[in-house]
């Protein structure tokens, strides 16, 4: 058995190497593990991977003799048996990928999961064979389900021709089953119905878990049960909340694994599956004009902002019970920070990364609660318009202090990061809606030009930011001479504005990570011990602030929010990026 060289690797989301399946990852192919000496899985014994057309690069690959050229490896599935390694005629014959979202009549599912979907078979990034179910408690039929998934189907990709076309042919692969998700006879009737569309290829499965956190173990159990593939790999998406705390996370994950192993557990976070998210690894590691500014040296703070302009509309009873910094600190701009702090990971392989963010994540500081702000958003009218306040929702307790919005200041106490303050802002009901990270650079020793006529360089820093969205971009401000005879600054933004630079559309973050599921690529779904290190950072405060009952500062709805976030800010010597305009 020989290993071929690694290639170049791709900077798109589905570019790294073939990941074997749950069992097997590509380092242990490369250290020459023997296939003996590697562990049986619970859910789904076999290991096969599907590899998709929408991977342009050639990731590694380990070959028997007189194995498939690269060119048909592109579009094929890889199998490994037990003990022999097999590498199938790349056509896909041989196998088959069955879907099953569980939860199918939810909002979830038909606004994100069905389209990510369509838009990945659009696109030809699914297999030749596949098929999906839906799976509810609802008493639906087949036709029923393609009429409710047709109307959220949309010909956006591209906007090309034969788009209703390929939408009829997506339908007619869509079936449903309607069973409880802790009935483990109606999971048994779903494996039969999977069986017979699978018509005796090897049978890989992926379970998309779009219900509430608290049935999440219910469903794994019947479903590993009654309806884990035999001969191929079976793998489970489930999406967050990861819990509340450390306890009932650290809970959530023992239950899990009861059934199933952690590489075959895919927790995800749809914000790392943004496109400018991506883009953070590329940005740093690939251009020299930042790696060697990305430290305490050059950086004065970081900034990770993410604000709404809509309230909880109707899902106040959910959010509720989590709060703006479970909902939204914890983990989407959490794991941002991890992946924008990082140290340079040895590969781009899943594990070398998380390896990576795991430390960032447990070099951080514990939180006090006096660097900690929370606001919850009241009433307000504007231009004749009355905007109801968080606890005007019918589903929200009318004394609740559950914070609509949170700004906290943490640090990395590590070498590269030591004082350098990263400051988090979330909230709803805001006066805009934006996703950004935001680096403000430290002011030019000895700088010349403080006194001239304009803009005082000394505070106008550079300032790079990654708009994560709407209208995706990433500028530099600069400080430059406005023409004419004098010596008068001013900023100026060198501008990549997505939409103008590319004319692909963007794909949604939903059809990047469900396609890196299929294809076992684990780099953007969060590991345990993230989640862990994660949960231990947050959970203290978060408890004191319960526990104490923190009044949150009230701010009206559509304004910039509370005033205490600016003068937390100011202690650490911070002004907020987003409060001017940018053009």
């Amino acid at each position: 058995m020989t290993a071929l060289p690694s290639p170049n690797h791709c900077c798109s989301s589905s570019s790294s190497a073939y990941s074997v399946n749950s069992s097997i990852g590509f380092h242990q192919i490369q250290r020459n593990i023997p296939f003996s000496l590697i562990p049986q899985k619970k859910f789904g014994s076999k290991n096969v991977s599907f590899r998709s057309k929408c991977s342009p690069s050639l990731p590694d690959v380990v070959l028997m003799q007189d194995a498939p050229s690269p060119k048909e490896l592109k579009e094929g599935l890889l199998t490994v048996e037990d003990r022999n390694t097999v590498v199938s005629d790349g056509k896909g014959d041989d196998s088959t990928v069955s879907i099953t979202i569980v939860g199918a009549s939810g909002d979830l599912a038909k606004k994100k999961i069905f389209p990510a979907l369509f838009a990945l078979y659009y696109e030809d990034c699914l297999p030749e064979h596949f098929t999906i179910f839906g799976y509810a408690r609802s008493k639906m039929t087949d036709a029923e389900l393609r009429d409710m998934v047709s109307r959220t189907l949309t010909c956006r990709i591209d906007k090309r021709e034969n788009c209703g076309e390929k939408m009829e042919q997506f339908l007619k692969r869509c079936f449903y089953h309607s069973g409880n998700y802790d009935s483990e006879e109606n999971f048994t009737e779903l494996d039969g119905k999977l069986k017979e569309h699978e018509a005796g290829r090897v049978s890989n499965r992926l379970f998309y878990l779009s219900i509430p956190p608290n049935i999440f173990v219910d469903a794994v159990k019947c479903a590993s049960r009654s309806a884990s593939s035999a001969n191929g790999w079976t793998r489970v998406i489930v999406e967050k909340p990861f819990g509340r705390d450390s306890e009932s996370s650290a809970a959530l994950t023992r239950s899990l694994k009861q059934y199933l192993e952690e590489e075959q557990i895919f927790r995800i976070d749809h914000y790392l599956g943004k496109e400018l998210v991506e883009n953070l690894s590329v940005l740093r590691f690939s251009n020299l004009i930042f790696e060697p500014l990305w430290s305490r040296k050059y950086i004065r703070n970081v900034q990770l902002i993410f604000s709404e302009d809509f309230g909880t509309e109707g899902r106040g009873g959910y959010f509720d019970h989590y709060g703006i910094i479970r909902d939204i600190m914890q983990n989407h701009l959490l794991q941002i920070l991890a992946l924008f702090a990082m140290e340079t990971p040895v590969s781009l392989d899943a594990e070398d990364i998380r390896n990576e963010k795991v430390k960032v994540l447990r070099s951080m500081r514990p939180i006090r609660v006096d660097d900690v702000v929370v606001g919850q958003y009241k009433s307000h009218t504007r231009g004749g318009l009355s905007y109801p306040g968080y606890t005007d929702d019918k589903t929200v307790p009318k004394d609740s202090l559950t914070p609509t919005f949170a700004a906290a200041a943490l640090f990395i106490d590590n070498a590269r990061w030591d004082g350098v303050p990263f400051l988090m802002k979330a909230g709803k009901a805001l006066h805009d809606r934006r996703a950004e990270i935001r680096v403000q650079f430290r002011h030019v020793p000895g700088n010349l030009y403080n006194r001239n006529v304009g803009t005082d360089t000394d505070r106008a820093t550079n300032e790079l930011v990654i708009r994560v969205q709407p209208d995706e971009a990433i500028y530099l401000k600069i400080n430059n001479k406005v023409p004419g005879l004098g010596m008068r600054l001013d900023r100026s933004n060198l501008n990549l504005l997505y939409k103008a630079r590319y004319t692909k559309e963007i794909p949604d973050a939903y059809e990047r990570l469900v396609l890196d599921a299929i294809e076992g690529e684990r780099r953007l779904f969060i590991r345990s011990d993230e989640l862990d290190a994660a949960w231990s950072l947050f959970t203290p405060v978060l408890k004191e602030i319960e526990e104490k009952k923190v009044i949150p500062e009230y701010y009206p709805y559509g304004s910039r929010g509370p005033v205490g976030a600016h003068y937390l800010a100011a202690r650490h010597n911070v002004k907020w990026g987003d409060v001017g305009v940018d053009e």
